[in-house]
């Protein structure tokens, strides 16, 4: 059985995540989301102080923002809020931002769209939340096309 999302579509980064998801029993991925949750790497200064900079996720229902930045070399830095109270969200974030962050724009647009549900969580969490990473992902390639046209 092949997920959707094969090894050879995917970074390295993101593959090893979803590795580790596939890796464990059903029951236990959660846990492990609920691990990447507490491992959301906070906003740099500079973002967190001009909020107005960063994209609301409409396909979430907690409050999540993103923003992508492709540096002069082509490198991707994503940055993600989410709030605390709402872990699944997080840990969806978390792993968005830790799978992207330091990958190509290339890289970044050549990531399969469903990804997210390849990681094996599709049975433990709705429907809505999997749209909901699904939508983080679409944003953040869409920042990333942008931006990379921008500066090209």
């Amino acid at each position: 059985m092949t997920s959707p999302a094969t090894s050879s579509d995917v970074p390295a980064a993101l593959a090893e995540i979803r590795d580790e998801f596939l890796e464990l029993p059903e029951p236990e991925r959660l846990q492990l989301l609920l691990e990447f949750s507490q491992e959301l790497p906070a906003i740099p200064d500079e973002l967190a102080d001009h909020p107005e900079l960063l994209e609301r996720v409409a396909e979430c229902q907690s409050p999540v923002f993103i923003i992508v930045e492709v540096d002069a070399d082509g490198v991707v830095a994503m940055h993600a809020t989410a709030p605390a109270e709402a872990p699944t969200t997080r840990g969806f974030a978390s792993i968005l931002v830790q799978g992207l962050t330091g990958l190509s724009a290339d890289e970044v647009l050549a990531v399969p769209d469903d990804y997210p549900q390849s990681i094996g969580l599709t049975r433990a969490v709705s429907p809505l939340r999997i749209a909901g990473m699904t939508g983080m992902l679409g944003r953040a390639k869409r920042q990333v096309r942008a931006k990379s046209a921008a500066a090209g």
